[in-house]
């Protein structure tokens, strides 16, 4: 049963709706602040499965080109394009200023929902939790991502807790899909895999920040290519170095 899938889910949900229902009674500076928290936790969850990696030079080329397929297949165009269009449908859940905030608020709502939904270590975490039954890494998220939600929703309202959502179908099939995965996988790919999604939580957290506005959606196919990449290196490409 994916119980950490469900945990994280529901920690989403619930800090979207408790946001939602504070809203401006959270002072703006608490806000402001909690969100360099939560960049700087992002950013050292990133650092942390970073230096895990086996093999740096596929997991370079995997951000590398994944990044350029994503920008040239227009990703976060495609995905921002299609939030807009739910602005209609669910507009009374969504909270936003005016129309010189559209920008920012699309921005922010596209950060979380990766944060959420494709972070290394929700990914990583779900095989785990389908391959061993081990909970620990989605249960340590779902903390991180309860008081995210939450914070985020004063601001963008309870749309935020909609993520849950899209975040229970991606992580429930990528738990199932774990006992199919795991075994074809060894070691090395899987730390190849959390460094690549490491780069992805580090310019998540650039995000968060607003220090940089990396483009992390259109990063995303790199999280499909490392493996193939890793097993190529490793079976390959290395042994005749």
């Amino acid at each position: 049963m994916p119980v950490g899938v469900i945990i994280n889910c529901l920690a989403v949900l619930t800090g979207g709706f408790l946001g939602a229902a504070l809203g401006n009674r959270v002072p703006g500076r608490l806000k402001t602040q909690l969100n360099m928290v939560f960049g700087l936790c992002a950013l050292g969850m990133g650092i942390n499965t970073t230096v895990q990696l086996a093999n740096l030079p596929p997991v370079i080329f995997s951000v590398i080109v994944g990044t350029g397929l994503g920008v040239l297949l227009h990703f976060e165009e495609r995905i921002t394009r299609l939030l807009t269009g739910l602005r209609k449908p669910f507009g009374r859940l969504m909270r936003v200023d005016g129309a010189a905030d559209e920008t920012e608020y699309m921005a922010d709502f596209i950060t979380v929902l990766v944060l959420f939904c494709a972070s290394a270590n929700g990914i990583y975490g779900a095989l785990d939790s389908g391959f061993s039954g081990e909970h620990t890494i989605l249960i340590s998220k779902s903390i991180m991502d309860l008081f995210t939600a939450m914070i985020f929703a004063c601001n963008l309202g309870a749309v935020v807790s909609l993520i849950s959502i899209p975040q229970f179908i991606i992580l429930g099939l990528i738990f199932c899909l774990a006992t199919v995965i795991y075994p074809l996988t060894t070691p090395e790919m899987i730390n190849d895999f959390r460094g690549c999604g490491g780069f992805l939580l580090i310019a998540t957290g650039f995000r968060i920040m607003k220090l940089r506005e990396f483009p992390v959606v259109d990063m995303i196919p790199s999280m499909i290519l490392i493996m193939p990449v890793s097993a190529l290196w490793t079976n390959v490409i290395a042994p005749l170095l």
